[in-house]
């Protein structure tokens, strides 16, 4: 069992944490139901040739563990400790280059320049505070090193951004998660520039992003 960490959080990012801490007995059953199969390609695409030594931020139940090259030593940090249980079954199947760390996004434990690749996939939606998790992933990754992200924003597309504003709210209380966050305005915004821009899935909603250093 991964122990409970005693983290200096704000309100907003321990509501976030007791929400996920509740929605990890049943996170892996829902996405199923909806695209599950789906971001198993995207994931499989964006992680499998990494090597080196790779951060993933959100690391949550680890859906993203079996898709990492056998040479890649990979660090796995996640705010809940419930969701890292989970994360510590499938470790268990796996490698041995896996290790998972209780961590907050936003105030991350590591020296600058200490990863090659920093990996996230539908994290920046949950983030209370997404600018400073962006800027945290800049810290860390090393100087020619990249940051990898899969995540679904806010579309441009007027309808469609009407219904995430109008789901928002539910998803937010519920379960902790945004779907409506600007997600290119924030990595702007923390000063970093995308390298890579591309649309997976309903329109622009489901992006993958690459940011090289």
């Amino acid at each position: 069992m991964v122990g409970i960490e005693k983290f200096d959080l704000d309100k907003d990012t321990k509501s976030v944490q007791i929400k996920y801490d509740r929605y990890s007995y049943f996170y892996d059953i829902i996405p199923q139901i909806i695209m599950e199969k789906t971001s198993k390609e995207w994931r499989k695409s964006l992680l499998s040739d990494l090597k080196g030594e790779i951060l993933e931020i959100g690391v949550g139940t680890g859906k993203n563990l079996e898709y990492y090259h056998k040479d890649a030593i990979v660090t796995g940090v996640d705010l809940s400790a419930k969701m890292l249980e989970k994360a510590r079954i499938k470790q268990g199947n796996l490698k041995n280059n896996i290790k998972l760390i209780q961590m907050d996004a936003q105030q991350l434990k590591f020296l600058n320049n200490s990863y090659d690749y920093v990996v996230c996939t539908f994290l920046l939606c949950s983030v209370p505070d997404p600018v400073k998790a962006i800027k945290e992933m800049d810290r860390i990754c090393k100087k020619g090193g990249k940051i990898l992200m899969i995540e679904h924003i806010l579309s441009e597309n007027i309808l469609i951004a009407f219904f995430q504003h109008l789901h928002n709210p539910i998803t937010k209380t519920l379960f902790g998660f945004n779907v409506n966050r600007k997600t290119i305005e924030n990595i702007n915004k923390a000063g970093l520039a995308i390298s890579k821009e591309i649309n997976l899935k309903f329109a622009d909603v489901f992006k993958r992003i690459e940011i090289e250093k």
